[in-house]
């Protein structure tokens, strides 16, 4: 039976996604567009590679699997991954605030569907 304290584990993951998708935006906008010739787009994906920010985010994402692989030792998948549905709510809210993207009632209108989606899904 999980204890509340194992929660953590879930939110520790949805934490950092979220924290790796919005850097990985934001940094990757400071860089611009991709460029169309392959060996520029080629050494424009390894510039990106070796930015802190930008490695941060890879370091959130493997840091947020660990979390994830801590939290299937607590709960069933069953229970524990309609949580993640949670990624898309404060992804939504969180790059409307810091990277000034719409919000628009359709987005908004999109992600309560997949969270009604997904609570329904895990009572059923």
């Amino acid at each position: 039976m999980p204890r509340l304290v194992d929660y953590l584990y879930i939110v520790a993951t949805i934490g950092f996604t979220v924290y790796g998708q919005l850097i990985l935006k934001w940094r990757i906008a400071k860089f611009g567009l991709l460029p169309t010739d392959f060996f520029e787009k080629l050494k424009f994906l390894i510039s990106l590679l070796f930015d802190p920010a930008i490695f941060s985010g890879f370091a959130a994402a493997f840091l947020a699997s660990l979390a994830w692989m801590a939290a299937m030792t607590k709960f069933d998948l069953s229970h524990a991954y309609p949580f993640m549905s949670l990624n898309f709510v404060v992804v939504l809210l969180l790059s409307g605030w810091l990277l000034n993207e719409p919000v628009t009632f359709q987005r908004v209108l999109g992600v309560a569907l997949i969270v009604v989606g997904t609570m329904v899904a895990a009572r059923g």
